[in-house]
């Protein structure tokens, strides 16, 4: 479904990536891990367009390097970015509203899915985004995303700074996910969430792919896991 090969990335003179290879099938659920600075989120901006790169970015077979970011969301591909991005004047309807699908054919979730995976979001339905608390910010910003129907999902730390019980929601979300034959690229830094859902595992460092492999694969590299995860 999403193949990436030999991709660089740049800010400006800075070289970032440096010949990233991976794909994600489609129903799995990847987990992108490593430190802050590894590479994890200017990967998930480079395949959105939002970052200058080379290399190859195929979806569904066509490539989408060198697209913009809403022609590429357009193709079915969502993004959850680190700093959420809710729109903090509108209501939390309105903002679901923006996220939906502009083609006139339904999707396959609708605003009651949403508000059964996140009852909260139903009690704050007509409240201002900007005055909802961290995590109610971030089930939203899931959600609206959602609302676009993309059948690939990149969500960039969805758990930061969350309290546990949030935590344990996002991993519910994620899981329900899969179920819709959504796939995920999850980039996360706590390990337990993103192994206990995750089809398969790939460790960043240095802009490089250090690892690749299944969950129970990695729980055994004590090596990966001491050299490019663990502070």
């Amino acid at each position: 479904m999403l193949k990436i090969e030999n991709l660089h990335a740049y800010y400006g003179k800075s070289h970032v990536l440096h010949g990233v290879n991976f794909d994600v099938a489609p129903g799995e659920i990847v987990a992108l891990l490593g430190r802050n600075g590894s590479g994890r989120s200017t990967t998930a901006k480079a395949i959105m367009g939002l970052v200058e790169c080379q290399g190859r970015i195929d979806w569904k077979g066509e490539a989408i390097q060198g697209k913009k970011a809403f022609e590429i969301a357009h193709q079915g591909l969502g993004y959850v970015p680190e700093n959420r991005e809710i729109f903090p004047k509108l209501t939390v309807h309105q903002n679901l509203q923006l996220g939906q699908k502009r083609s006139g054919k339904n999707g396959r979730w609708s605003f009651e899915d949403m508000f059964n995976m996140f009852p909260r979001l139903k009690e704050r339905e007509h409240t201002e985004a900007g005055v909802l608390s961290g995590g109610e910010q971030q089930m939203l910003t899931l959600c609206r995303t959602l609302m676009g129907d993309p059948d690939l999902i990149i969500i960039d730390e969805p758990t930061e700074g969350l309290a546990p019980k949030i935590v344990e929601l996002v991993g519910q979300f994620l899981q329900s996910l899969k179920t819709r034959g959504v796939s995920v690229l999850l980039i996360e830094q706590k390990l337990t969430i993103a192994m206990n859902i995750s089809d398969r595992a790939l460790v960043m460092g240095h802009g490089s792919i250090v690892f690749e492999g299944t969950p129970d694969e990695l729980r055994a590299n004590n090596y990966i896991r001491k050299e490019w995860l663990e502070v």
